[in-house]
């Protein structure tokens, strides 16, 4: 009798525990913009994520370009189809808003990653590099190295998309105090085709231009294409960039680029993940999650590989 009342009592323990281990379990859509290093490093960090907490199946997601809206918004109806919990995601556009609120009705959880959407209070966590703050990273380190009287081109992101905006408007806070003047500046939709293009036609229409300043890795690698290709003397030239990512690694160690800033991308999508599980689980979460940034130079890059 004993012995059959423990094995009903260690049943009983095994079906709590399996239940509770099911309703432990966490379904979520992890969706980045487009194919680049930087957004491959946060893929892998989520798939490590998920690697070490068993209860956690991501299914994964990403748009063709940077401003591929309509993907973006076809993957956020998908996950939902496919019956996520919860959706990371670093929203391509701020119109994506609207998918995302029928996904929340459907009583999914957001948490955007590396940009926010403005005027949108739907997510639950905002996991991101203080962009702004970055921005005067690199606007600091020009202002070191600028004078009075220097020109500057600036290679822009998407315009329109509040992380790039913030990393061209932080930068120009971070140059304040040294009289450079702006002689140009041109969207890039961060790639390295359109950042040599607009780079060309800054070096083309001023001869004298003595800085460009790249807010995404791909154009800053192309500004070093045009800079190289334009034979200028990098010894008198400042190319400074952002994301550390995408050839800049080569710029860097060829003379051609002097500065870029850091984002941890693996750190971003981890701390993003974990909040969306925690949520999904019924903990409290912090609304903004700040993954921080760093200045890389040709002798600290060593560190940030």
């Amino acid at each position: 009798m004993r012995l059959k009342l423990l094995l009903g009592s260690l049943a009983i323990a095994a079906a709590t525990a399996g239940s509770a281990l099911a309703a432990d379990a966490v379904k979520i859509g992890f969706i980045t913009k487009f194919p680049v290093p930087f957004f491959a490093t946060m893929e892998n960090a989520a798939k490590a994520y998920a690697e070490a907490n068993p209860g956690v199946e991501i299914i994964f997601g990403q748009g063709t370009s940077a401003t591929d809206i309509e993907g973006q918004i076809a993957l956020i109806e998908s996950m939902v189809t496919r019956g996520v919990q919860g959706i990371a995601l670093t929203p391509v556009d701020p119109t994506v808003a609207s998918a995302l609120d029928k996904a929340i009705a459907s009583g999914v959880k957001v948490v955007l990653m590396d940009n926010n959407i403005p005027d949108w209070d739907g997510r639950t966590a905002l996991a991101t590099t203080d962009n702004y703050n970055a921005g005067k990273i690199a606007g600091t380190y020009l202002k070191s190295v600028l004078k009075d009287g220097d020109t500057l081109g600036i290679l822009e992101g998407v315009p329109g998309v509040p992380s790039l905006d913030d990393r061209v408007n932080g930068m120009l806070e971070g140059l304040q105090g040294v009289d450079v003047q702006i002689v140009g500046r041109g969207a890039t939709n961060c790639t390295e085709e359109l950042g040599i293009n607009v780079a060309e036609d800054l070096l083309t229409a001023n001869p004298d231009l003595k800085a460009i300043y790249a807010a995404c890795g791909p154009p800053a690698a192309g500004a070093a294409q045009a800079v190289k290709n334009a034979g200028i003397d990098t010894d008198t030239f400042v190319l400074v960039g952002f994301d550390f990512c995408c050839g800049e690694e080569e710029a860097l160690t060829a003379g051609i680029e002097d500065a870029t800033v850091a984002q941890f991308p693996s750190k971003m999508a981890e701390l993003g993940v974990d909040a969306l599980v925690k949520a999904i689980r019924g903990e409290k979460v912090e609304s903004l999650i700040d993954s921080g940034a760093a200045l890389v130079t040709p002798d600290n890059m060593a560190q940030f590989k």
